[in-house]
């Protein structure tokens, strides 16, 4: 790899990316506001995802899988985004919930997860947050007691994306509880059907209303020793790494949701007129504009050159990946609110679908670790 490919997408990438575009318009976008509407999960857009290989692009070919690399995952998951953030988090959530496992699960047990998913019969969720810990993810309550061979589960995790529709989760908790904090903490998979293991109802939310988001309850749920994801005490390292790629993936996210904005406020200012003339001819828009593709790119260029570093597992993903989040989700909620001012009244209407894309845009500035935490991330680098 040359220095300078890093910022030229491959024609393998661009073509991916018209095939996801296509999908996404032709069998994903005209659900879209039903989905948010009626609070449902996109079951369109997973068959369309699934029938297509994009519903969890990142697994390896090894697994069954397309085996898309970092940048191909973040355009797959950027294109969906773009006309529907709750679908984009099928493959967003299916990389996270996997990831563990991908990065330190034994064989065995990447050969018994990781093909299902890649065949789509299988949706994977990621249990990290409590009530009690959320930035604060060392401070986790959930307990797993050794048993024989096996643990016996205690606690409960908050915030689960795509609860409820997952078949799989993986799940943190804590093995040693006179041990170091963190290093304490082991990962496990649960299945959806295992006894003592409960959901709780849907959460109400601004935004992302077709992602099923729920809390889990684990009541003495007996989980097979040979379903610990590596070593012992790993867990919290496991998903902590597991969150500097996965970061990127909600940059890309971002980057979507605030294109698909610009692109309804550039169509509306060219047709609406006032005064006698197009909106988009006045000065004051056209610098509304500017500044938000300006910002959009920025973010895009951000969140691609994470994506390299994801792939190639850099030293300094940490940082990137925190920057890359950070910055495309601050830069969506400006862009998406942009783009409701832009369409007027219209644009606080459901017709539109600006209003939408405002409320989902708000989630990425949250989850994966709020802002406030990436910069505390990118602080540490680089104090360092």
């Amino acid at each position: 790899m040359s220095d300078f490919d890093l910022f030229r997408t491959t024609e393998e990438h661009e073509e991916l990316r018209e095939a996801v575009r296509a999908v996404s318009e032709d069998k994903i976008a005209p659900h879209a506001a039903d989905v948010d509407e009626q609070s449902r999960f996109p079951q369109e857009a997973l068959e369309a995802l699934v029938s297509t290989d994009f519903h969890a692009p990142h697994i390896e070919e090894q697994y069954e899988g397309m085996g898309a690399d970092a940048l191909a995952t973040c355009i797959v998951i950027e294109e969906v985004a773009r006309v529907c953030g709750s679908s984009s988090l099928i493959p967003a959530v299916n990389k996270l919930g996997t990831m563990p496992v991908v990065l330190g699960g034994s064989e065995e047990i990447k050969q018994r997860y990781l093909p299902a998913v890649a065949r789509g019969e299988a949706m994977f969720s990621y249990g990290l947050s409590e009530r009690e810990a959320g930035s604060d993810t060392a401070s986790m309550r959930s307990q797993a007691t050794p048993d024989g061979d096996d643990w016996i589960l205690n606690g409960q995790k908050s915030w689960i994306t795509n609860a409820g529709v997952s078949d799989y989760y993986t799940v943190l908790a804590v093995t040693d509880p006179e041990g170091k904090r963190g290093g304490n903490i082991s990962a496990f998979v649960l299945h959806a059907d295992d006894a003592g293991f409960t959901l709780g109802e849907p959460e109400r939310k601004l935004g992302i209303k077709g992602s099923p988001t729920r809390e889990l309850f684990f009541d003495d749920v007996r989980v097979p020793g040979d379903r610990i994801v590596g070593a012992p005490g790993e867990g919290l390292k496991i998903a902590l790494r597991t969150l500097d790629h996965t970061r990127v993936t909600i940059g890309a996210q971002a980057v979507g949701i605030a294109q698909g904005a610009l692109d309804q406020a550039v169509a509306y200012v060219k047709e609406r007129k006032q005064f006698g003339k197009s909106v988009a001819d006045f000065q004051g828009v056209q610098f509304m504009l500017a500044d938000m593709a300006m910002k959009l790119e920025t973010a895009r260029q951000m969140v691609y050159t994470a994506a390299a570093k994801s792939e190639r597992h850099d030293d300094d993903l940490p940082f990137y990946g925190a920057a890359a989040k950070c910055y495309a989700s601050d830069a969506a909620m400006e862009i998406t609110t942009d783009a409701v001012q832009l369409l007027g009244g219209a644009g606080y209407v459901k017709d539109f679908p600006v209003e939408r894309m405002m409320r989902d845009a708000k989630i990425t500035q949250i989850y994966e670790g709020t802002n406030q935490i990436q910069r505390m991330v990118m602080a540490r680098q680089l104090l360092k």
